[in-house]
């Protein structure tokens, strides 16, 4: 996204936000420069989350505030918008399920008013044993699964995985 010149919104750990920093650096991207040309959006997850979760439970009106905010900063660039956000994964990870399928909704729904590219992120460890269960449960309102470690990545169109 950042080569595309698209303003992307990053929603990770810190230690994540960190290591991406780190490597968007050592391939001589200015992170400093993106971030004041608001093209470059690193934020806390947890920071994040704590703003529209009430009760642990996602509100949809503070959501939608909080993302919109973020949108319309991307927006006065008239550049494409990418979003990744670890929020599920971190809701996903403790054990919250139902809180993590609302987030997805939540989102799910924003998107559908609003043309962004959305990327999430889940822990294996979230899977159950039986995986289609799993997938089905998760990645029914995506497109596409990414699937593997930094080092061997397989991507997974949806629709056909689940005719299989």
């Amino acid at each position: 996204g950042i080569n595309a010149g698209d303003c992307c919104i990053i929603i990770a750990t810190k230690n994540h936000l960190d290591a991406l920093n780190e490597r968007l650096t050592s391939y001589g991207i200015q992170v400093h420069d993106l971030i004041s040309e608001k093209r470059y959006f690193p934020l806390v997850a947890e920071e994040v989350l704590a703003k529209f979760m009430v009760n642990g439970w996602p509100d949809e009106e503070k959501f939608n505030s909080t993302v919109s905010e973020l949108i319309s900063q991307c927006s006065q660039n008239k550049h494409r918008i990418r979003a990744f956000g670890e929020m599920v994964a971190l809701l996903w990870a403790q054990g919250h399920s139902g809180a993590t399928v609302q987030l997805e909704h939540l989102w799910n729904k924003f998107c559908k008013k609003q043309s962004l590219g959305l990327f999430c992120a889940y822990p294996k460890s979230g899977f159950t044993e039986d995986i289609h269960t799993s997938i089905q449960h998760i990645c029914g309102h995506h497109s596409k699964m990414i699937s593997g470690s930094q080092n061997q990545l397989t991507e997974i169109n949806y629709k056909e995985l689940v005719a299989v």
